[in-house]
């Protein structure tokens, strides 16, 4: 039974004559399982207080709640008392300080505590003491330090019980650490202790979390009595590897399922990049009233971040409220996420303001979320903000730091915190670091610099840094460089589109017709196709998707039709279509026609019939968007009077009274 801490505290404080240190026990229980685990000290202190003394049951759930807080100095403050009232040979007390201080990072604290425990004893440590050891550690994730503990109570000579097993193969399983793991599993057998339910479990976990599915199901197989978390071992590890589908098949075929068995499937969705399929999940495990929980959350909210679903994120916060599921640091991150990438940087930041705890996801998380949406100078006076209350910054934080200087033209300021980055953070810059630097450099039109940083780097350049080169050689019409660059990119991948879309335009701009001719003629020779447009619009918590020229989708007879009165509003006012970027050889006309049926038109008109007028309409574009349908847009945003936001695969668009927010668009 779960205690209430104030139902707790009210039942406590009601009783005429209580042993203090019971009521300790009782406090520091209720304190511990609520997760308010800064109280348990002061309710410890309140005891003393009362003149009451300790004894052995005081101290276990006392330093299990001190373990999990933040106050590094708790459990050496907790041994103090532990000496001085007489409990050092309490096996009770001295496991419980083994495991606070393993589970801290203390090892050399926990051996000790051990090996008080054996003189006190005048033996050796107990397998209780053992087991404290060696799962402190894996509560801690220093997973090596578990299973090393492991071996030394071998050559201890203590017998490893079933509790010891469980420990031991969570730590192998968390740590990769298959060969050991394999060799646990020998031992296990050789033990005696099977069958045993949560051994059992244990291993086929363990088997899973190392991606040893063929391992994983022969252990399941071989369970005399399965529970459901023997089968979510399974979906978890086949979700893990990719495998959502035959997860899926056993998840179906589960005779019971719970909370953790539904968020992994829902997790393996999203780690599968299937992202309305985890939704549907959500929505079914709704249907079957399960509850969830904040790691449930967690996956819905990213799931809606990626679709650039802000109706369902919205909802799903209303869920998390009116279940009662607390709002942690993870779960605060995963929204500041959602809100950042549906283009709601202002909620973004609301959510930021609330929260009490925050760690450097939590700052990265609303840096990114500036950069991209344009606010360059706010991420990085954030950026600032997280140095002064210590937070360190890790190498993605320093990603929305660049991304930030390149959204806002800081050259200097991109220079400096990348060498900052190198030189005073000692971290590393990877691929990701180069090119928000060539994207920076590209856009100020600094391209023999780009290039230069490009031959300099310290790995190979991938197709996305060469593509960024290349897009920047087009706006800033630097041809002998872009030639150069656009062979490079096709020795890495001979059929991407882009290059031959990007080069065609530069020699349609320097006149050069035979060049042009010469590269439609290849592209024709070669098969090669450009990734169909596709774009994502919520509205009414449904995901509509739509592709470029598609007519599938019910209402399409509707959207062609308003489509077309918004291109004739549009040339009302002197729009003509940019056919520039058009990928095939047609003729003019036909080219104006395929310029029209671009996926975010479609999505744009089907919002015009289905929303309110004063609704943002906000648009997920899985490719970098035209400047044709940028600039119609525009002009939409004008003389329909909506905001649009549009994400493309590049950055966020902000469409308002006919101007947007990416002043450089390109």
């Amino acid at each position: 039974m779960l205690l209430n801490p104030s139902r707790a505290r009210g039942l406590l404080d009601g009783i005429p004559r209580r042993r203090p240190a019971a009521a300790c026990y009782y406090r520091a229980a209720a304190r511990d399982r609520a997760d308010w685990d800064e109280d348990a000290l002061a309710a410890y202190a309140g005891m003393l207080a009362r003149g009451a003394r300790p004894d052995a049951y005081t101290f276990p759930p006392l330093l299990k709640a001190v373990a999990a807080s933040s106050a590094c100095s708790a459990p050496a403050a907790v041994h103090a008392h532990v000496v001085k009232f007489g409990m050092r040979g309490s096996a009770h007390a001295a496991s419980a300080l083994v495991a606070a201080y393993a589970s801290g990072g203390e090892g050399a604290a926990a051996r000790a505590a051990l090996l008080e425990l054996e003189l006190e004893l005048g033996r050796g440590a107990s397998p209780v003491a053992w087991n404290a050891l060696i799962s402190g550690h894996c509560r801690g994730k220093r997973f090596g330090e578990s299973c090393r503990s492991f071996a030394d109570m071998l050559r201890a000579g203590a017998a490893p019980t079933a509790v010891t097993f469980v420990s031991v193969l969570s730590a192998c399983g968390k740590g990769r650490d298959l060969l050991l793991g394999v060799q646990v599993h020998k031992r296990v057998v050789d033990s005696g202790v099977l069958p045993d339910l949560k051994v059992e479990n244990a291993l086929v976990d363990m088997y899973a979390e190392c991606a040893d599915m063929d391992s994983a199901w022969r252990a399941f197989g071989s369970m005399q009595v399965r529970n459901v978390v023997s089968w979510t071992s399974l979906v978890s590890g086949f979700a893990r590897l990719g495998q959502v589908d035959q997860a899926r098949e056993l998840f179906d075929g589960m005779p019971g399922r719970d909370t953790v068995s539904w968020t992994a499937m829902i997790d393996g969705y999203v780690q599968a990049a299937r992202f309305r399929e985890a939704l549907g999940m959500f929505r079914q495990m709704q249907y079957s009233n399960v509850r969830a929980d904040e790691f449930t959350m967690v996956s819905v909210i990213t799931a809606c971040a990626q679709l650039g679903a802000l109706e369902m994120g919205e909802w799903a916060r209303v869920y998390m409220s009116r279940q009662g599921i607390k709002m942690d640091v993870f779960v605060g991150n995963a929204l500041i996420d959602m809100y950042s990438k549906c283009g709601s940087v202002d909620r973004a930041l609301d959510v930021f303001k609330e929260m009490h705890s925050r760690d450097k996801f939590t700052w990265t998380a609303i840096i990114l979320g500036l950069a991209v949406n344009g606010h360059g100078e706010e991420a990085i006076d954030m950026f600032h903000r997280m140095i002064k209350v210590l937070e360190a910054p890790d190498e993605v934080t320093f990603i929305g730091v660049l991304t930030a200087c390149t959204h806002a033209g800081l050259v200097d300021k991109g220079r400096e915190f990348f060498l900052s980055m190198i030189h005073s953070y000692k971290i590393a810059p990877n691929v990701v670091h180069y090119g928000c630097i060539i994207d920076l450099l590209g856009r100020a039109g600094k391209i023999t610099e780009a290039l230069e940083t490009i031959d300099q780097m310290p790995m190979t350049p991938n197709a996305t840094i060469l593509g960024t080169l290349l897009a920047a050689c087009r706006v800033h019409g630097n041809l002998d460089v872009g030639e150069l660059v656009a062979q490079r990119l096709l020795e890495l991948d001979p059929d991407n589109s882009m290059v031959y879309v990007l080069l065609s335009n530069m020699y349609a701009k320097s006149n050069r017709w035979e060049d042009v001719r010469r590269l439609r003629q290849s592209i024709m020779e070669k098969g090669i196709k450009k990734e169909p447009g596709c774009s994502l619009i919520e509205m009414n918590g449904m995901i509509h998707e739509f592709v470029a020229g598609d007519r599938s989708h019910p209402m399409s007879n509707e959207i062609y039709s308003k489509l077309g009165n918004i291109i004739t509003d549009l040339k009302n006012v002197g729009y003509f279509p940019d056919v520039t970027e058009a990928f095939v050889e047609v003729a003019e006309e036909e080219k104006q026609n395929v310029i029209y049926w671009h996926s975010e038109k479609l999505a744009i008109a089907f919002a015009l019939l289905s929303s309110e007028p004063n609704t943002v309409i906000r648009i997920v574009k899985n490719l970098r968007m035209c400047l044709d349908c940028h600039n119609a847009i525009k002009l939409i945003s004008r003389l329909y009077g909506r905001e649009v936001v549009v994400r493309d695969r590049t950055r966020f668009h902000h469409f308002r009274h006919g101007f947007c927010s990416c002043k450089d668009y390109w």
